[in-house]
């Protein structure tokens, strides 16, 4: 059986850069997010996308037409603080019922390969701040619980420039907790001078996404049968509960883990 485990992530030892970080950069992240109301965070970063390290130029056939939310310069890193989530194989049925539905309306949709509910924008940090940034994210985080989320509700998304659309699973319950955790990594960005997370955030786990503002054709009909059929699965109600462990926090191509108590 296929394990549906999160893929692709190791530890931040491994992925020390030679010769004390002389390339800078990192993995592209989501350009900031909203929507037709208030701003609706968009965790595009897509973690451990394989994007060119030092991408001199942003020749955007490369990362299947994605655009850099900001440009990219040496010695800035990419930084994303998020919940990753496990999947149980049940959740791939599932997620590929709703692809398969959502691809009769937007035939580019793909989905996505590892989840994860987002705590802050992509933000960039100079290579230098990594190492302070994260004590101070492990020393803010280090008190919190597990808990659970309930994500079961299907909205569109898009980004804030319009060049993605994404199906997400927006959460119905957990969201006070959630709220909590945002404002301490808040503060962890306030304390280096970054922009924080949005106000009045849609917490959610993406699900698949396109190039372009697709949302008209998704919205309406479309996310009424997506809806349905999440309503209408086996064990639905089990399956959209998920435990968080841990959190992370994705700097360029190095992987920080703080596990929840």
């Amino acid at each position: 059986a296929m394990r549906a485990a999160l893929v692709g992530y190791s530890s931040s030892e491994e992925e020390e850069e030679e010769e004390g970080g002389r390339r800078g950069g990192g993995a592209q992240g989501p350009p900031r997010a909203s929507a037709g109301r208030p701003r609706l965070p968009v965790p595009a970063g897509l973690p451990g996308d394989p994007e060119p390290e030092e991408a001199v130029s942003d020749d955007s056939s490369r990362h299947g037409g994605r655009v850099r939310g900001f440009p990219h310069e040496r010695g800035s890193w990419a930084t994303h603080v998020y919940l990753p989530c496990r999947v149980q194989e049940e959740f791939l049925e599932l997620l590929e019922l709703l692809v398969s539905r959502a691809r009769t309306y937007v035939s580019s949709l793909a989905a996505m390969e590892e989840f994860h509910l987002s705590l802050s924008q992509c933000v960039v940090l100079r290579y230098h701040w990594i190492d302070p940034f994260v004590r101070s994210l492990k020393e803010r985080l280090a008190s919190f619980d597990r808990f659970f989320c309930v994500a079961d509700q299907v909205k569109i998304y898009t980004n804030e420039n319009k060049t993605r659309t994404f199906i997400g699973l927006e959460v119905s319950a957990g969201h006070f907790q959630l709220l909590e955790l945002v404002s301490e990594v808040d503060r962890v960005l306030e304390e280096f001078g970054l922009p924080t997370f949005y106000k009045d955030p849609s917490f959610h786990i993406s699900l698949a996404w396109c190039v372009g503002d697709l949302s008209g054709r998704l919205e309406g009909q479309c996310l009424r049968e997506l809806q349905d059929i999440v309503d209408g699965f086996e064990d639905s109600a089990l399956l959209l509960r998920v435990q968080w462990e841990q959190i992370r926090c994705k700097s360029g191509n190095k992987y920080f883990s703080f596990p929840l108590r």
